[in-house]
């Protein structure tokens, strides 16, 4: 079966992009966060995101010339929507319009290997978590607190979950990953 992976970047409190201090990263960019991302894009994987994320990047990408764009449209991408309609510009894009709760377990069972992680989609995300589709959460934590601005708490009205820390990570002397499963029924002690 397939492992679906939310992957968020986030401020000390908990917000997502956008905000005061809207630079990529939050102006934390650095080689060890940039190897990263690199290593996570040649991983063969499926995105998945909803539309509004998809119109964002696939206008970035078109528009850019960042070296990570041509790897970024060869991986399959799956955008959940249902006001998008083909074409679609951005290469390898399935359009899915039909709730996630049916989509995602289905996808889940393809027998293709391959694993699914989501970019960015906060609302997606959360629906995500509400069914109980996530597998794995990974959280970059970025230097910064957002306080009342930003695009809200990325894990606003989420359910109760138990989480159960696989790993780690420091980047850049500043940046930490941290690397959970989700569904560890362990109570804490």
């Amino acid at each position: 079966m397939r492992e679906l992976t939310v992957d968020l970047f986030s401020t000390v409190d908990g917000f997502g992009g956008g905000g005061p201090q809207s630079a990529p990263y939050w102006g934390y960019g650095g080689p060890e966060l940039s190897g990263w991302v690199d290593e996570q894009l040649a991983t063969d994987h499926v995105m998945l995101m909803g539309a509004t994320t998809y119109r964002q990047l696939a206008e970035i990408v078109a528009d850019g010339d960042d070296p990570s764009f041509p790897r970024m449209a060869e991986l399959p991408k799956i955008v959940f929507s249902s006001t998008l309609r083909p074409p679609l510009t951005w290469a390898n894009t399935t359009i899915v319009d039909e709730p996630i709760e049916t989509a995602v377990p289905a996808l889940k069972q393809l027998d293709d290997g391959l694993p699914m992680r989501t970019i960015g989609s906060a609302s997606l995300i959360r629906s995500l978590f509400r069914q109980g589709l996530v597998d794995r959460l990974r959280v970059m934590v970025f230097p910064t607190i957002h306080g009342t601005a930003g695009e809200g708490p990325v894990f606003a009205d989420l359910p109760d979950l138990r989480l159960s820390l696989a790993g780690t990570t420091v980047l850049d002397d500043r940046l930490v990953l941290l690397d959970y499963r989700v569904g560890d029924d362990q109570a804490p002690s």
